[in-house]
Formats: structure tokens, C-alpha cells, sequence
């Protein structure tokens, strides 16, 4: 457990997560509320169906950012190692190399989601998230994708060292975003 000024964050693993499914989901909903992304309940749900399973991997990790006088949740992020058949790859809109896109379950942690309530952000609580997600992974990389229109993400994971290596819609329907790629080596 780190502790950010008022903020706690807490590191989980899939068990103790989806038994904090509820103060995710409060996050998620708070944070993704806004420009650029706009999602409302049936987003927010189908956001939570994919959580539900992905806390089952069993390398599954996440940490929730909570104000220490009262827990309230204010931040949170999760994501595990991608698998040799994970499909983030192929979302690309333009390939890339075979040696960059080659998955064995360790090589690559997929972050799945980062998101900092409104009122929180700008206290480093962001950092302290990735920190704390990202402490003790054997992964030499880690993958994310970003929605463009969101400067403030998108320069915060620049700041941290992510580089752009190509752009995807990561789902039916999404808009495009940029794939960015962190070395941790």
C-alpha cells in the first residue's frame, strides 16, 4: 500500500478486485463520463461484464487510489500479461513487425484502464497508480491504447516515457485511438 497525501493506493489482485468491483465501476463511470469519451451506463456495463472476466486471470493485477479519511474511491487502474492470443495486435489499422507483435504471456503487460476522478487529478495520483500497478511485473513492455482527443492522458504518458507505435479501434464500433508502448528495460 502507498500512501499520496490523502490518497491511499491500495495493489489487488483479480479476487480482491472484482470484491472492489463496485468502487471501480464508480470511477470508471466518473472519469469516462467526460470528453472525449462520453460513455454513459450501457458502456459502463459492458466495461464491467469484460472486468468481471479479466479479474479471473490469474495474472490479473489492479490498484484503487481512496481517500484515506473515508475510502472513497478516486482512482484506479488494471490490466495482466498479454496472452500469445491476445487480439491487441491485430486492431492496428496499419501492422506492424512480426518481432514487435510477438506475445508469450510475459513479454507484454496489457494496461487495461488508468482513470483518475475529475476532482483528483493533478495530485499525482495517476503516477502512483501506474507505479503501484506496475511494481513487480517481470514484463519488459507495457501496451495501452489512448483516445487522441485526450491531451492530458496522452502527454502524461509521454511524460512516463510511452511512445505512439501505431493507431487501432479497440472495439466494434470505437473510435480510433492511439496504441502507445512503454519499455520498462
Amino acid at each position: 500500500m502507498t500512501q499520496q497525501g490523502a490518497v491511499r493506493v491500495e495493489p489487488m489482485d483479480g479476487p480482491a478486485a472484482a470484491h472492489a468491483e463496485d468502487a471501480f465501476r464508480r470511477v470508471y463511470a466518473e472519469a469516462f463520463a467526460e470528453a472525449p469519451y462520453h460513455e454513459g451506463p450501457d458502456d459502463v456495463a459492458a466495461a464491467f461484464r469484460r472486468f468481471r472476466s479479466q479479474t479471473r486471470k490469474g495474472t490479473f493485477r489492479a490498484a484503487l487510489a481512496v481517500r484515506v479519511e473515508d475510502g472513497e474511491p478516486v482512482g484506479m487502474a488494471y490490466g495482466f500479461p498479454l496472452g500469445p492470443d491476445t487480439k491487441w495486435w491485430d486492431q492496428l489499422t496499419e501492422p506492424v513487425p512480426e518481432e514487435q507483435r510477438r506475445e508469450d504471456g510475459r513479454r507484454t503487460f496489457g494496461l487495461m484502464e488508468l482513470a483518475v476522478c475529475p476532482a483528483w487529478r493533478g495530485q499525482g495520483v495517476a503516477r502512483c497508480l501506474h507505479e503501484t500497478l506496475l511494481d513487480g511485473v517481470e514484463a519488459g513492455r507495457v501496451l495501452l491504447n489512448v483516445h487522441p482527443d485526450s491531451a492530458a492522458a496522452s502527454a502524461v504518458y509521454r511524460a512516463w516515457g510511452y511512445r505512439k507505435v501505431g493507431e487501432a479501434c479497440p472495439w466494434s464500433g470505437a473510435e480510433l485511438h492511439d496504441v502507445m508502448l512503454l519499455d520498462l528495460r
